[in-house]
């Protein structure tokens, strides 16, 4: 069995492939060619939870990902997780990596993909929501699918500012209520959502309410309840929301206006750290 640390994660992992990669994986599960259960989690008491996401994927193969999520953590990450890669021939597991950098970039990267797919071609300004992991996994993944000539990153008391006038707003954050309100948008912005705090939001509920668009990355798995699904998204009517697989797939539209709000309301599913994963194994094997 190959075991791949962190270090050597961070080293095979293309980040320049990894959004073409997922749009290919999102495509693959809108077409019904994956098998993606809800994901389930086990409680430890008040201090977080462990969560298990299988998938399999025909491109990408048979795994799990094992992630924690403890928001207390001020040492250490409060998401960690590990990814186990099985043979799809015959289950015999083959690879064990750190998943905790593919948990960050892949988030990042899915959400990029639904702004170069959702945002107004002429988008120029980033505002990018938080300043922890996954503001950071942001930075690296939003200048990579679209040329955005100012980004700003917003911290406690400084959300307002940025978010006005921005054409594209990525929420990032652990709050469990909402920082960003649905009066502070433009006209035709793009705005995602990687946040998760059940039952509270990042979200105002009236950007859900306004969006002309809601995207997400599987009904399943967003509609579900609370750990699998987003609390945002609740009660929303299935045929409502679009996928990112079928917008890149071309089976459902995206945006059609230059005025319509869009949301990305991401909950994160297993198939994107397959697909990950696939990059880093490649990149080993040839490697050897």
């Amino acid at each position: 069995m190959l075991v791949l640390s962190r270090a050597e994660v961070e080293e095979l992992l293309d980040l320049d492939e990894l959004i073409d990669a997922l749009a290919s994986a999102h495509a693959e599960l809108s077409a019904g060619r994956a098998s993606l259960p809800p994901r389930i989690a086990a409680f430890a008491g008040d201090a977080g939870l462990l969560g298990a996401m299988p998938a399999y994927l025909p491109s990408a193969g048979l795994g799990c990902k094992l992630v924690s999520l403890f928001p207390g953590n001020v040492d250490r990450p409060t998401h960690q997780a590990e990814i186990v890669v099985f043979d799809p021939e015959n289950g015999t597991p083959t690879a064990v990596m750190d998943g905790t950098y593919i948990t960050a970039m892949r988030t990042a990267a899915a959400a990029a993909l639904a702004a170069r797919l959702l945002a107004r071609p002429d988008a120029r300004v980033l505002a990018i929501l938080g300043t922890g992991v996954q503001s950071r996994a942001a930075r690296e993944m939003f200048s990579r699918a679209h040329d955005f000539a100012e980004i700003r990153v917003a911290g406690r008391g400084e959300v307002e500012e940025a978010v006005r006038g921005a054409d594209v707003v990525h929420c990032a954050t652990h709050s469990a209520e909402p920082i960003v309100l649905a009066d502070w948008l433009s006209p035709g912005v793009h705005v995602s959502s990687v946040g998760y705090n059940a039952p509270g939001s990042e979200l105002d509920p009236a950007i859900v309410s306004r969006a002309d668009v809601v995207c997400v990355e599987s009904r399943d798995s967003a509609l579900a309840a609370p750990p699998a699904g987003a609390p945002e998204l609740a009660g929303l009517d299935p045929q409502s929301t679009v996928e990112l697989g079928e917008i890149v797939a071309g089976t459902r539209p995206g945006r059609t206006g230059a005025e319509q709000v869009t949301l990305y309301k991401s909950v994160g599913v297993a198939v994107q750290d397959l697909a990950a994963a696939a990059l880093v194994l490649t990149a080993a094997e040839a490697r050897t």
